[in-house]
């Protein structure tokens, strides 16, 4: 034990690190740097960090530091380059030009090990996990030197659980939602007990009481000396954490605010370089022509770690927005599968105008007037190796004004990818860009906008603005609400309360598949919602 420290803190530690060796030397620093301690050197220092690819520079002539102790954000659109520094970091990607300065010394991070072997750990955006292993495997492959896997899964039980993280440890990655994988990430993250933590976007998915949970961890964390990047697009956030906040647009840093002593509209501005858009729409009169109805749906789930449905009701009316919250994995999924066709059920538990459609599949549902937007950009709403024309295609191939002698005219399609790349703001370099080179809230705008222009009856979307910046998220829930006031039922499924407060008319809650009944957004509030998602029960809204 080193002599400058307490037993009962060298315990503590022993405890909380004991199924991952560290040199007692990393223990002496970790424990006896104070947060924001001024007489230290920076915890990371980057200077003149440039990244260059095939037509872009994600980074340009980037500098940035971060303190001990200090909870820094990380702030900018889609696509300003704040994803590709955080992996600079974590030593997934090499910088061009520039170096790194770790607790004073100049370093290379070869690789994400070499990251974490210095004390460097990420929760990334997209998930970094392997579908056929399960949870506790995933978390032991971040892992350096030997492990016990029995002893590691009861610790992930006991961390998840402290942090209001639920996770069990034997369940296979690929049965989980994208919600849980989420959980996973931040867990893993957590374990290896990092003298710097990198967070992007890791309360997409949380609720209100989750977040605050996490909120109080970090703190602690920050208060014994550990470092925290957090990227979110949360403005209110940023400013209920971060003591600091570096600003990045189109690649560079345009400036450091102080995060607590700007307003969300300021700090907005600073991102993208104007004013917020704010979203508008007619008032709902409550029309009662339904386009979609859900009657007594039932779904028995053979996956012993999916969810069922119980009796699920639901009316959307043409011209309404109706929100579904809740917790990953209380049944989302299932209902998504239910009502887009993936999953086949009675007849008459699903109408679309009135029209039984439950037996039908996805591409007869299409035809009746149903819009969807998968939750999963990547993989299940666009191709990512097929350009923008080709995934435009997958949806839109029924259209009349794509066919020419009974064949889909390539011509045409590409002219109306491009169409839709222009009315929706997606920025990218054409129709002949893959799907993967666009950023997410690019990708999300150009799938949403694909769906719009098929003039739907009735429009489902989940999570519609999942990792996507301020001013992309404005301009999809403005897209969502103008849809809907031309006379289109949009039900939008999100984790993001939030957004379902800005944009539904209606809100109802999906906790262990059962839905609870759909209320007016005017008669209820987050932390309703909130205490319906998490509740042990689910009760009448």
């Amino acid at each position: 034990m080193p002599p400058q420290m307490k037993r009962k803190d060298y315990l503590r530690w022993r405890r909380l690190l004991d199924f991952r060796p560290f040199e007692e030397s990393c223990f002496l620093c970790y424990m006896s740097v104070p947060a924001h301690s001024s007489d230290l050197p920076p915890r990371l220092a980057l200077w003149h960090v440039t990244k260059r690819y095939p037509g872009v520079v994600a980074n340009n002539d980037v500098s940035l530091t971060v303190k001990p102790g200090e909870i820094h954000a990380v702030l900018g659109e889609n696509g300003a380059g704040k994803s590709t520094l955080m992996k600079i970091i974590y030593g997934a990607v090499h910088a061009d030009e520039g170096h790194l300065v770790w607790n004073g010394q100049t370093v290379h991070i070869a690789n994400p090990s070499a990251a974490r072997q210095l004390g460097i750990g990420m929760v990334f955006q997209h998930f970094q996990l392997f579908e056929t292993l399960s949870v506790v495997e995933n978390i032991a492959l971040a892992l350096e030197g030997a492990f016990d896997l029995k002893h590691l899964a009861e610790r992930v039980s006991e961390v998840s659980a402290r942090y209001g993280l639920p996770l069990d440890p034997q369940r296979l990655v690929h049965s989980l939602s994208v919600g849980e994988r989420q959980r996973v990430e931040i867990v893993r993250c957590l374990l290896q007990n990092p003298q710097l933590l990198i967070l992007d976007e890791p309360t997409s998915v949380l609720t209100p009481q989750a977040v605050r949970a996490l909120f109080g961890t970090l703190r602690q964390l920050a208060s014994e000396g550990v470092s925290i990047l957090y990227i979110s697009h949360k403005l209110h956030e940023i400013q209920a954490l971060c003591d600091r906040a570096t600003v990045m647009r189109d690649g560079r840093v345009t400036g450091e605010a102080d995060p607590r002593q700007e307003t969300a509209a300021s700090l907005a501005s600073m991102m993208i370089g104007r004013e917020l858009p704010v979203c508008s729409a007619p008032p709902y009169h409550g029309e009662s022509s339904a386009v979609l109805e859900v009657r007594g749906l039932d779904y028995h789930n053979e996956d012993p770690f999916g969810a069922s449905l119980h009796g699920v009701d639901l009316v959307v009316n043409r011209g309404e927005v109706v929100g579904i919250a809740g917790i990953s994995g209380n049944g989302q999924a299932e209902l998504l599968a239910a009502l887009s066709g993936e999953q086949l059920s009675a007849p008459g538990c699903v109408l679309i105008g009135g029209e039984p459609v439950g037996h039908l599949h996805a591409g007869k549902r299409r035809d009746k007037g149903l819009a969807f937007v998968p939750e999963e950009r990547l993989g299940r709403g666009a191709v990512p190796a097929m350009t923008l024309a080709q995934n435009f295609l997958l949806t839109s191939h029924r259209k009349p004004a794509l066919r020419r002698h009974g064949l889909i005219s390539r011509t045409r399609a590409r002219e109306f990818a491009a169409h839709c790349i222009e009315r929706f703001d997606v920025r990218c370099n054409g129709v002949l860009s893959a799907a993967r080179s666009l950023s997410g809230g690019n990708l999300q705008k150009f799938i949403v906008g694909r769906e719009v222009l098929q003039e739907p009856k009735v429009m489902i979307v989940a999570q519609p603005t999942w990792g996507v910046d301020v001013g992309a998220s404005a301009f999809l829930r403005q897209t969502l609400l103008d849809i809907a006031r031309s006379g289109v039922g949009v039900l939008v499924i999100s984790e993001e309360l939030e957004e379902l407060f800005e944009i539904c008319d209606r809100i109802a809650v999906l906790a262990g598949g059962h839905l609870s009944m759909p209320v007016a957004r005017a008669l209820t509030d987050a932390e309703q919602i909130g205490l319906l998602m998490a509740g042990p029960q689910q009760q009448a809204a």
